[in-house]
């Protein structure tokens, strides 16, 4: 089945993506043949794959860099990504995920919960199998750590009217950027470099990942559902205060206030006005601004890179994630 389409311009890499995506579809074995389904269709359900994409071109720089070892740590880690995506959908009740119908809006609650630590045992298995050392093998679990511990960080904020974008930053770079940093960094390695270089990888997956969570969240805010692929205004009235949600309540609007103290009682028209209120402050503006920021630190050392194809795509792609509509 083929990959998302903004891979085509890169026919080598989206062979691989093909590829990786198979092996993630060939791992889910199942004896309920239902849920074995539906996690094999959630699979290829058109998904981006930007972070095995980022795990296979990173491999490149290296000179012992083995293709099927690489397709299976961009396998495990876009695994991961997909476990941590059904269980996100059970905590904010989503009905939707990439425009059609959530494991647990589908399903259930139950079966979802299931279905999304299945799959973590499945990205286990595939690290096990094929990490380079025992030493990689640590790398990816305490990564894994670190992105579970950015989560119970946001359900730890949640309702917190005077949280900073400190507090914000610190939340997002566990819960989305350590899974680039991982992606990126376990490319490195499993291509041969050295840790110094893939250090420096890291930093780039970090900076992404720190881009890209926050240009989410500024859609949330800017798209339409139908646009956005799932249910917007979501974190909102979850208790989930992002950073153009945090830059709006710095200016001290009463109705904001008022309507934010709500909580778990906002309906879904105290929701739409937050976000005009939201979008009136002129606070998308001040956190594309900080997305901006991230990503030139990515581009600036992205630049480090050697010169030869994949730092290119990397860049392009990189550029891309700002400018993006999903």
């Amino acid at each position: 089945m083929p990959v998302h389409s903004l891979w085509k311009p890169y026919p080598e890499l989206e062979k691989e993506l093909e590829k990786v995506t198979q092996l993630m579809a060939k791992q889910v074995r199942l004896r309920n043949k239902e849920i074995e389904t539906v996690l094999v269709d959630h699979i290829y359900s058109g998904g981006k794959m930007v972070r095995p994409a980022y795990t296979l071109l990173f491999s490149k720089f290296g000179d012992e860099e083995q293709s099927d070892r690489t397709q299976a740590v961009a396998a495990a880690i876009e695994l991961l990504h997909t476990a941590t995506l059904i269980h996100d959908d059970i905590i904010d009740d989503s009905p939707q995920r990439r425009g059609k119908p959530s494991v647990q809006g589908k399903y259930g609650k139950d079966v979802a919960v299931y279905a999304g630590d299945y799959l973590f045992t499945v990205c286990f298995r595939l690290l096990s199998s094929y990490a380079a050392t025992a030493d990689h093998m640590e790398i990816n679990t305490r990564g894994m750590e670190r992105i579970l511990m950015g989560e119970l960080d946001q359900m730890h904020l949640r309702y917190q009217q005077q949280m900073t974008i400190r507090n914000y930053l610190t939340q997002i770079s566990g819960k989305t950027a350590q899974l680039f940093s991982l992606a990126c960094y376990s490319g490195a390695l499993n291509g041969g470099q050295t840790e110094r270089f893939a250090r420096n990888c890291y930093y780039i997956g970090s900076h992404i990942g720190m881009a890209f969570q926050i240009m989410d969240d500024i859609l949330d805010y800017s798209q339409a559902s139908e646009v956005f692929g799932k249910p917007v205004l979501e974190d909102v009235r979850q208790g989930i205060y992002t950073a153009p949600l945090i830059y709006a309540l710095r200016k001290k609007n009463p109705r904001l206030q008022q309507l934010i103290a709500k909580q778990a009682t906002m309906t879904e028209a105290d929701a739409k006005e937050v976000q005009q209120l939201v979008i009136e402050s002129g606070s998308l503006s001040e956190a594309a601004r900080l997305a901006e920021k991230y990503t030139k630190k990515a581009l600036a050392r992205i630049e480090q890179l050697p010169d030869q194809p994949e730092k290119a795509i990397i860049r392009e792609i990189t550029c891309n994630l700002l400018n993006r509509s999903l």
